[in-house]
């Protein structure tokens, strides 16, 4: 497991499968200062 980002610092580069989309780098596909990412697990 990763550390804890602390306010401030910098997000890790994740690349992510999407369905049926292909492919998102985070945070190299974001365009904008700001962003919210949201992890659903889906199936418990």
């Amino acid at each position: 497991m990763s550390d804890k980002i602390d306010n401030g610092g910098q997000f890790p580069d994740l690349e992510l499968s999407i369905v049926g989309a292909g492919k998102l780098s985070i945070p190299g596909d974001i365009n904008t200062p700001y962003a919210l990412v949201l992890f659903y697990r889906g199936h418990w």
